[in-house]
């Protein structure tokens, strides 16, 4: 390695809570003294639920555990700790949650007074609305058209995707422990390298790579600590537990990861453009990284994510195994939902209700993107899902539906057995249902301008 300046970065899990950190290769990170911790704790991965309606997607028991962890170690070195998206989707309640954890180990283990800073990103429907009537476009995203006020009111909850620069006045301010509404998960690693002065196309890079902690490495493992270490001219990518690797093709593969366009990665300030990047084996556990380019955007823009409230939810399963049954399945499915329409009428009619059959044996994980939707086994299990306006009818349905499965009329049974059994004769409540309404981004003049930072002391 070039003797030049350097900073170590420490990623202990991909998203804080999800799953408790790995202790073992948590503390061997610790031993290698990096300069700061950063973790992500957020995701749209685990679906609009959790943002919707405002609740934690982990329990607080394991988000505790990671807190406690990281905080220990971040006093324990004297370094500054960053938790990005807090509490899983970064809402204001998410954030005030972190800081109670923290305070609660800052206090009970004498670790203060910690500066603390707590940075919100949730933004209110009527400072968008005002907005839309004053003619700003807020374009959408993936073919989304541009926000509209009828977007607006179905949506329960939104927040803002915050870039590097409120995290890095965050730091200006003194702050040793951060904790952040929503973020872009490059970005939270990114702050401090930039705040150094280190490239910004090193520095999101070297964010994008630790994001997910042990993902850049192999064999796959989760939630083991990685550190990543940026020079002016080049990231080395290390992974703490002692049975990985991070090669080229690990680092690369992650790199590609959950994108659409795997060279390009997009946040508040610009996009990192990674057409050009090199990957190089140091040894056999460390990944030398070159040549990204960061583009800076003509103007900030900051992308928004809500979620809006659907109906309530309700759950049947069922089994089959009877091979007659098996090859009339989709006979079946339509006889339920007949039986169904009969009832309620027809689904997706405004105020009504729909009504899913996830077969798991056919194409109960990919849908309708199956490429072989075909029964090749012995059995499916088969999950009923009722959507519908209050939880008396997303119950009746969800039983209706999957029930009527046992009373299939096909033309070559004769038996009065049924053909489907019961995992349990009973609905299950399941939570409600909620969708994504909001992915669009919003032109701004100052990146920090949505968010809202207050610095307090703990433990003091």
């Amino acid at each position: 390695m070039s003797t030049q300046r350097q900073m170590r970065l420490m990623s202990p899990t991909g998203h804080l809570g999800f799953t408790p950190i790995e202790r073992g290769s948590f503390e061997i990170g610790l031993r290698h003294e990096p300069d700061a911790i950063v973790a992500d704790s957020g995701s749209c991965d685990i679906g609009p639920y959790p943002l919707g309606s405002d609740q934690p997607h982990s329990p607080r028991e394991w988000q505790m555990h990671d807190i406690e962890l990281i905080v220990r170690g971040a006093r324990e070195l004297g370094i500054p700790a960053i938790i990005g998206s807090a509490s899983d989707t970064g809402t204001d309640r998410g954030v005030d949650d972190y800081v109670a954890m923290v305070r609660e180990v800052v206090e009970r283990e004498r670790l203060g007074p910690v500066r603390v800073a707590a940075i919100y990103s949730e933004i209110d429907r009527e400072l968008l609305r005002g907005l839309i009537r004053d003619g700003v476009e807020i374009a959408g995203l993936n073919g989304r058209p541009p926000l509209d006020e009828a977007t607006l009111d179905r949506t329960d909850r939104i927040v803002g995707v915050m870039g590097a620069e409120p995290i890095i006045d965050a730091l200006d301010a003194g702050a040793e422990i951060i904790i952040t509404g929503r973020a872009s998960d490059s970005a939270i690693f990114a702050a401090p390298a930039l705040r150094a002065g280190y490239p910004k196309a090193l520095a999101y890079c070297l964010g994008k790579l630790l994001e997910c902690a042990s993902f850049c490495a192999e064999p796959y493992m989760g939630k083991e600590t990685v550190i990543g270490t940026i020079t002016d001219e080049e990231l080395i990518l290390e992974p703490m537990h002692p049975g990985q690797r991070c090669t080229p093709a690990s680092v690369a593969g992650h790199a590609m990861y959950e994108r659409i366009d795997p060279f390009t990665e997009t946040v508040s300030a610009g996009s990192l453009d990674l057409r050009g990047i090199r990957y190089e084996a140091i040894d056999e556990r460390r990944t030398r990284v070159t040549g990204p380019r960061f583009i800076d955007a003509p103007r900030p823009t900051i992308k928004l994510e809500g979620a809006g409230k659907v109906g309530e939810r309700a759950l049947a399963i069922m089994g089959i195994r009877d091979p007659i049954t098996l090859s009339y399945l989709d006979e079946v499915i339509a006889f339920a939902r007949r039986k169904v329409e009969e009832r309620f009428g027809p689904p997706g009619q405004p105020g009504g209700y729909e009504l899913f059959y996830h077969v798991f044996g056919r194409n109960g994980v990919m849908g309708y993107l199956e490429p072989t939707p075909e029964v090749v086994g012995h059995e499916v299990g088969v999950v009923v899902e009722a959507v519908a306006p209050t939880r008396v009818m997303a119950d009746e349905i969800a039983a209706l539906g999957s029930r009527n499965m046992f009373y299939a009329r096909l033309p070559v049974v004769k038996g009065t057995a049924g053909g489907a059994s019961f995992f349990s004769d009973e609905v299950l409540a399941a939570r409600p249902g909620y969708q994504w309404t909001v992915a669009h981004v919003l032109p701004v003049d100052d990146p920090r301008e949505l968010f809202r930072t207050r610095l307090l002391t703990v433990g003091g």
